[in-house]
């Protein structure tokens, strides 16, 4: 298993950690195992993940339905190799050094799970193109 120091740092950032970011690092954690240590965080974290992304990822086969949102620090973005928003704009801290990404995507706060299901389809693609970037070979 590679330690913590060779392994890219990936920190999904969006307004609220309840949609999107979320799904994202689910999938990266679902994909990538040990190999990429995953960070979510929002500019303005919601109470909880949005349930129709719950239902979403749980439909194929991945449950964060204990997750939570958690708040962006300038420490979490400082600690990660590649920081990747998703409609925060102005609200995500940017460092000099750090690899950014916005990855536009449709927003699922107040939709149900129909509408979130393609939103969680392109970030399964966009998450197994970064995989390929970073040079990862997801587990078998």
């Amino acid at each position: 298993m590679p330690d913590s120091r060779s392994r890219p740092t990936v920190l999904f950032v969006c307004v609220h950690n309840a949609g999107r970011s979320q799904m994202a690092a689910a999938y990266l954690t679902h994909l990538a195992g040990d190999a990429v240590d995953v960070r979510s965080a929002g500019s303005a974290p919601a109470d909880a993940v949005n349930p129709a992304v719950v239902e979403a990822m749980s439909e194929v086969g991945i449950d964060i339905s204990a997750r939570t949102p958690k708040l962006l620090t300038p420490d979490a973005v400082q600690a990660s190799d590649v920081v990747i928003t998703m409609g925060c704009g102005d609200a995500c801290p940017v460092y000099p050094g750090k690899r950014y990404l916005d990855w536009q995507l449709a927003d699922p706060a107040g939709q149900g799970v129909a509408a979130v299901r393609p939103i969680r389809d392109e970030i399964a693609t966009r998450v197994r193109g970064l995989l390929t970037e970073l040079g990862v070979t997801p587990p078998h």
